[in-house]
């Protein structure tokens, strides 16, 4: 930790807590601070080294894709260059498809431990990009991951070695934790990279 932080983080938490107290009272101060406790032991246990991730692929290993989707896959040119990729058109064997779909987890969902509607949600984009994978004749596995796209291909890399991770998202804009995990992954993923944004009906 830099050592600016450390001041930071303090007054971050004592702070709040002393207002608490001033303002409202012994039963508000101890609330405060066991609300800010929580927040730093969550923080704490979201951080994770930075190291590389996965494994680099030798040469003459079976390829395997791993397609993850921040939203359903449906739009044709979407579609078509994921095809590209599994069929190996520029050149290399089919390979195996596994879409894993991370489950988005609204705050107020997770401060109540709701989980169930970004599962349902991570679900329909996987049942939706397979089908149109499917239609133009790419068979693929799918499952449901982490909220946060890097932990979860992370993950998924333990039991799915892939050769190469394409990431959809949508634009900066629309989806900052899809920028911010593209640029994580470029720096840190050992497999083969690619990103396709998707905007309205068009991807790159």
């Amino acid at each position: 930790m830099a050592p600016w932080k450390l001041p930071v983080v303090v007054i971050a938490i004592a702070v709040p807590i002393v207002a608490g107290f001033y303002l409202g009272g012994p039963g508000v101060g101890v609330a405060v601070g066991a609300l800010a406790a929580v927040s730093l032991i969550v923080v704490a246990a979201r951080q994770r080294p930075r190291g590389p991730i996965g494994e680099t692929p030798s040469r003459g290993s079976r390829r395997r894709l791993l397609v993850v989707v921040s939203r359903a896959v449906e739009d044709p040119e979407s579609v078509r260059a994921i095809a590209a990729e599994a069929t190996g058109e520029g050149g290399g064997a089919e390979a195996e498809v596994l879409v894993l779909a991370p489950a988005r987890i609204g705050f107020l969902d997770r401060w109540a431990s709701d989980v169930e509607g970004a599962r349902r949600a991570a679900q329909r984009a996987l049942v939706i990009t397979v089908a149109s994978l499917a239609r133009v004749g790419i068979a693929a596995e799918a499952r449901v991951g982490d909220e946060d796209p890097v932990q979860a291909i992370e993950d998924q890399l333990g039991s799915f070695p892939a050769t190469e991770v394409i990431l959809v998202t949508a634009g900066p804009e629309e989806d900052p934790a899809g920028e911010a995990a593209a640029a994580e992954l470029e720096s840190r993923l050992r497999a083969g990279f690619r990103r396709l944004t998707i905007s309205g009906r068009s991807a790159r």
